[in-house]
């Protein structure tokens, strides 16, 4: 008997790879779940899929040929049924695989099967992971219920002190909503507080630009200022010697004008 390492590697590609999810409720109606087989080689390949729970399941296509670069997907299909955790892990499915002879023609030989050497087989496994938040909830509350039970029961037992122990019991839903109420108005008041720091930063900012722009105007001013200085001072001392002259000049022909008279 041939051992597992002595089995050749896998050819297809399968997508996934390891798992095949099922979400449910499984109640309601069938699941289908899709497995890919993609053909990466130069020869044809010939496909069969195989379940440990042939009962639970319908497989379309469950058998096939891919020739080469072809794909084809197989819809995998739960059948409602009542979801039992003891078989979880009990669901598995097999993607076994043949290269096909060069000689072969036909497109899908009847005893492809029957006439394999086992040596040639490759086989590829896929764990079923079932995905079923109702069985959550429901064991959840299940488990709710049992505690509010058992409570009721210790609290029934005796007369006194059990039933501070009841009422303690009792009371902590009131003392979580409490709890949850104030985490609530402390969250509120934490984004309050946050909104207001960013009102607080956005008005410091326009706060520094109008002082920036009223820096700037201001600096404007005294420069212009300064430049009419400047233009003042500069017309003046350019109209002192003017004058200067014209009064020497003035002052000349008067004594030329007396001198005349002398003469």
């Amino acid at each position: 008997m041939s051992s597992r390492s002595d089995k050749p590697e896998q050819v297809l590609l399968i997508e996934p790879q390891n798992e095949l999810r099922f979400r449910g409720p499984f109640t309601g109606g069938p699941v289908t779940s899709y497995i890919k087989l993609i053909n990466p080689t130069n020869k044809k390949v010939y496909f069969k899929i195989k379940t440990t729970a042939p009962k639970r399941y319908c497989v379309r296509p469950n058998s096939g040929a891919l020739k080469p670069k072809d794909v084809t997907e197989i819809a995998v299909c739960l059948q409602p049924y009542d979801f039992d955790p003891s078989e979880k892990n009990k669901h598995k499915f097999m993607v076994q695989t043949v290269v096909a002879p060069d000689d072969d023609d036909d497109e899908y030989p009847i005893d492809v099967w029957k006439d394999i050497n086992p040596d040639q087989l490759m086989d590829s496994k896929l764990k079923c992971v079932f995905e079923n938040p109702v069985i959550s909830t429901t064991s959840s509350t299940v488990k709710m219920t049992a505690t509010s039970t058992t409570t009721k029961a210790d609290s029934n037992a005796t007369n006194g002190k059990n039933k501070t122990v009841g009422d303690s019991v009792k009371s902590s839903p009131k003392v979580l909503g409490e709890a949850e109420e104030k985490l609530i108005k402390a969250a509120q008041e934490v984004n309050q507080l946050r909104v207001e720091e960013s009102t607080l930063r956005q008005e410091n900012l326009q706060l520094r630009e109008d002082l920036m722009k009223w820096r700037n105007a201001a600096l404007g001013n005294d420069g212009n200022l300064a430049a009419a200085r400047g233009l003042t001072s500069q017309s003046n001392s350019q109209l002192s010697p003017t004058s200067t002259s014209i009064l020497i000049a003035f002052a000349m022909v008067i004594v030329g004008y007396l001198l005349g008279k002398l003469i």
